[in-house]
């Protein structure tokens, strides 16, 4: 019997009730989050009118991830899950309060947003894996796919109401009392944590070496090692690597479209933002009650494609089509859910319980690597020639992935993880 059918085994049978009630209570979070950071990006986008400066933003928020996740990965395996998202989500909320303090006192500075950001995204590179390598162990396997069609729904779908919320918000409250209501709200994921247990992967399963690991970066070489071995997601990586390169910053800098190309303010915005949230909804919904195709990849590929087309809407439009760039956006939303949902479904189902922390943030870091590279570059390039640029050129590499996978032999394979049958 493989590692992964006798790990999947120990998902309770009375599931739902202990699962959701930390899902709900992570949702209720999830949207002072969203609300923060739309808040601060706004403010940024207000108060420098720089694409330099947002792609800054966006930059120090995915260092942590791409500098760190591998061996916050290894941390995540090796300690109490339930602890970690404890301590995440505490932190996050005791940097947002002061962050919130500076602005009610008027000290706010650019790179005091960014420290924020910084420290906020480091918080989210613990509770991030250390959430989806538990999800595993408490939702049974067969159950997976919906759960994340729902989960795709939920982290995209709340910009339906935080965007247009978080404009409300900053209007009556400003920026620091938006802050204050993320500090609340994050008291809803904290407290259920506290009463709810989580299991914990059987670290019996790993071998005497990997039981035997001396360090962190022994634990991060055996992660890397296991995602070597399998070259279904080699090939994966090396698509995302790309992707994320060129996309990463055509999401930065769309609140300077919205400003300085379309003329809109914090409310044009929200319309964006919630057609993305609408467009993710109904992409999780559809992801969750279809269940996808039987092979799941070929679901994220047609995902891809479809992305492309809502990434190209948006790329050419002109100055007086803001009404088709919403669309376009709307597709966008879509079409992440059916290509991300089916992808953490293959992972959490082909990848061992005890090794999940590992591979979950090594995956998103190497799939992230690039996309440092390309905000560096596209602050400045948007600042000199167009902020549309970067829709067009993700929206051609978008589609040639989408097209282009289902020619690879690899990829294609990526449901048939070589190490799960032995």
């Amino acid at each position: 019997m493989s590692d992964r059918t006798s790990a999947s085994t120990t998902a309770p049978q009375k599931w739902a009730a202990p699962f959701f009630t930390i899902w709900t209570s992570q949702a209720i979070s999830l949207l002072g989050s969203q609300m923060v950071q739309f808040a601060l990006i706004w403010w940024l986008t207000k108060t420098t009118g720089s694409a330099t400066v947002l792609t800054t933003a966006t930059l120090v928020g995915i260092l942590p991830s791409v500098v760190l996740g591998p061996f916050v990965g290894a941390l995540v395996d090796r300690w109490n899950r339930r602890r970690i998202l404890i301590l995440a989500d505490s932190g996050i909320a005791l940097v947002t309060l002061i962050l919130a303090y500076l602005f009610l006192m008027g000290w706010a500075r650019v790179w005091m947003v960014y420290l924020a950001l910084f420290l906020r995204a480091l918080g989210g590179g613990f509770h991030s894996p250390a959430m989806a390598a538990s999800t595993s162990l408490m939702v049974p396997d067969k159950q997976l796919t919906r759960v994340q069609g729902l989960n795709s729904s939920l982290s995209n779908g709340l910009n339906i109401i935080s965007a247009p919320l978080g404009a409300l918000l900053l209007e009556a409250l400003a920026v620091a009392g938006v802050l204050t209501i993320d500090v609340i709200s994050a008291l809803f994921a904290v407290i259920p944590l506290f009463f709810i247990p989580i299991p914990q992967p059987d670290n019996s399963q790993l071998s005497q070496k990997e039981r035997l690991a001396a360090s962190v970066w022994e634990d991060f070489k055996v992660g890397l090692a296991y995602v070597r071995r399998w070259p279904g997601l080699v090939a994966l990586l090396t698509m995302a690597l790309f992707l994320n390169m060129v996309i990463g910053p055509a999401f930065a800098l769309l609140p300077l479209l919205v400003r300085e190309f379309f003329q809109g303010d914090a409310l044009q915005l929200g319309w964006f933002n919630s057609a993305f949230g609408v467009g993710a909804v109904a992409g999780g919904l559809i992801l969750g009650i279809w269940g996808g195709f039987k092979k799941k990849i070929h679901t994220s590929q047609l995902g891809l494609i479809g992305l492309s087309l809502g990434l190209g809407l948006i790329g050419f439009a002109t100055q007086k089509m803001m009404i088709p760039a919403i669309g376009g956006i709307l597709v966008v939303g879509i079409m992440i859910s059916l290509t991300n949902g089916p992808i953490m479904a293959i992972l959490q189902s082909a990848v061992d319980p005890a090794m999940q922390g590992r591979v979950f943030t090594l995956v998103s870091s190497l799939a992230s690597a690039m996309s440092p590279l390309g905000l560096i570059l596209a602050g400045p390039i948007s600042d000199l020639i167009s902020i549309q640029i970067w829709y067009i050129v993700s929206a051609l590499l978008t589609a040639a992935f989408g097209i282009g996978g289902f020619f690879s032999k690899a990829l294609m394979s990526l449901e048939a993880n070589p190490q799960s049958s032995s």
